[in-house]
């Protein structure tokens, strides 16, 4: 298997699709806030870079760094496909983003994710790769649906 992971303006029928399958599933599945899922308005400003990753003309997911300081960004939008799953892309989704962070000079990224069973294989990813739980940051409210994370790189 080899994705090829691009940044990605967002300007793509499939990649908008997709972002909408996203932000639907927190909303129906998730315990969706105004921090939790961002719409296509909130990964479009200069702070966010949104990567696609595709196997051959297959969009298979997407994922996006949003930077917070000078050593630190926040993981957001990790999304693959139903029809992908399973396969490993999502590790290589964020490994993706990962070396763009350290690449950036960050040390820190944070994240949030759901704590409903939906989100089961996120959280059970986010914590093979090394990311632990922690408090809510930034201007993030505890509630029981969600768990945040962070990883030092």
């Amino acid at each position: 298997m080899s994705l090829a992971i691009r940044e990605d303006d967002l300007s793509g029928e499939a990649v908008r699709a997709l972002l909408a399958t996203h932000l639907r599933f927190s909303v129906e599945d998730g315990p969706c806030t105004g921090h939790s899922a961002y719409g296509l308005d909130d990964l479009m400003t200069p702070d966010v870079t949104v990567w696609s990753a595709w196997d051959g003309d297959a969009l298979v997911g997407v994922g996006a760094l949003k930077a917070t300081g000078p050593a630190e960004a926040v993981i957001k939008s990790m999304h693959v496909a139903a029809s992908a799953r399973g396969r490993g892309h999502a590790r290589t989704i964020l490994h993706h983003i990962e070396a763009a962070a350290k690449a950036r000079g960050l040390t820190h990224l944070l994240l949030e994710t759901g704590a409903t069973p939906g989100f089961a294989p996120a959280v059970a990813l986010y914590r093979a790769e090394g990311y632990t739980d922690r408090g809510p940051f930034h201007d993030h409210r505890a509630t029981d649906g969600l768990i945040f994370m962070e990883k030092h790189l």
